[in-house]
């Protein structure tokens, strides 16, 4: 059986908000709150937190072992490195990536984007983040999906810094829209359905502005419904947040 394992990648040393993977969303820290959410995906076999080996990032690994998920440690830099190593470890053959600034995942997309890459019976780069080829997803509520016999090629053969540390420029660089090599990874997307064709709407979390504007949708929506969902967000933001 083909095994698909999602892997969370989060860190305490963030360059543009430090320690964001613990700031508190309605009572629990962000990393919490996305293992929570992507706990709910139905066609994820496995899930994964990929931290650094560093004493700051520990307090990561007493999360992951809360919320019953495996831990992996490795490089702080080398990100590539650590998909690797964590893919390894749970056998996977395909991995899910999601980084830990995108704070509401939403379940439902992400196992879309998983059937949509297993049913093309090849190998390649699937993605339904919002920047991807204008798909219209909100941005922060995708991941990304691959073989993992792409990473283990990449990381056997990529010793450009940049590469290591930014896995997609492996595949495929979202500011350009140009897939590295589409005869070696083919690309792929969906587009967003109609009904919350949003990419205005900006889901995840690299500024303490940001952060503040999550921490609102938080604090109102998941004290109504713990699961809710990007049409629960939509509405939020809709009529509630730009009416204040």
């Amino acid at each position: 059986m083909d095994k698909v394992v999602l892997i969370i990648q989060a860190r305490m040393g963030s360059k543009r908000l430090p320690g964001k993977s613990m700031l508190d969303l309605a009572g629990k820290p962000l990393v919490a709150r996305i293992i929570e959410r992507v706990k709910r995906c139905k066609k994820v076999n496995e899930i994964v937190l990929a931290i650094p080996n560093t004493k700051a990032d520990k307090i990561l690994l007493e999360i992951g072992k809360e919320n019953q998920i495996s831990v992996y440690e490795g490089s702080e830099n080398n990100l590539l490195e650590r998909y690797f190593k964590a893919a390894v470890m749970k056998s996977a053959n395909f991995v899910v990536r999601l980084p830990a600034d995108n704070a509401v995942p939403e379940p439902n997309e992400i196992d879309k984007i998983i059937s949509h890459h297993l049913s093309l019976n090849r190998r390649g780069f699937s993605s339904n983040l919002s920047s991807f080829f204008n798909s219209g997803y909100p941005d922060g509520i995708g991941a990304e999906i691959f073989d993992f016999s792409l990473l283990s090629e990449a990381y056997y053969k990529e010793n450009n810094l940049e590469f290591q540390e930014h896995i997609h420029l492996n595949f495929f660089d979202y500011s350009s829209e140009k897939p590295k090599d589409p005869k070696w990874c083919p690309i792929s997307t969906l587009n967003c359905p109609l009904e919350y064709r949003r990419p205005d709407l900006v889901l995840d979390i690299n500024t303490f502005s940001q952060y503040l504007f999550i921490k609102d949708l938080y604090d109102y929506l998941y004290k109504k419904n713990p699961e809710f969902s990007i049409k629960d967000i939509i509405d939020w933001y809709d009529n509630v947040y730009k009416k204040k």
